[in-house]
């Protein structure tokens, strides 16, 4: 069965840095995009990133543009999620997702999630 499982996650300060990994198993990975989405509390699911099979291209969304970067090793069944310069609007569940084929912020699959807090 498709598994994603995210870590990394934790409590920083503003400015801080943080990576989160995403291990993906039961599907081949390296023929997958890969998404980051969040959802703050109180809100609804945020697309973050998205990055192709093989890497080579990468999308964000504007307000985190600079700051996080995607990426993945297929060799290693794991997406990444480096991110920094924290601030506390990006404190939110993370989750990996695959993106739905035609739908690029539909997802057919979720991790159970990572929790960032960036809080003084």
């Amino acid at each position: 069965e498709v598994q994603l499982v995210e870590s990394g996650g934790g409590l920083v300060q503003p400015g801080g840095s943080l990576r989160l990994s995403c291990a993906a198993s039961g599907f081949t990975f390296g023929m997958y995009d890969m998404s980051w989405v969040r959802q703050a509390p109180g809100k609804g699911p945020e697309w973050v990133s998205r990055i192709n099979s093989g890497g080579g291209s990468t999308y964000y969304v504007d307000s985190v543009k600079g700051r996080f970067t995607i990426s993945r090793d297929n060799a290693k069944n794991t997406l990444y999620l480096q991110m920094n310069s924290l601030k506390p609007e990006d404190t939110a569940v993370y989750y990996c997702a695959v993106p739905r084929w035609g739908s690029p912020y539909e997802y057919d699959y979720w991790g159970q999630g990572t929790q960032v807090t960036v809080s003084s």
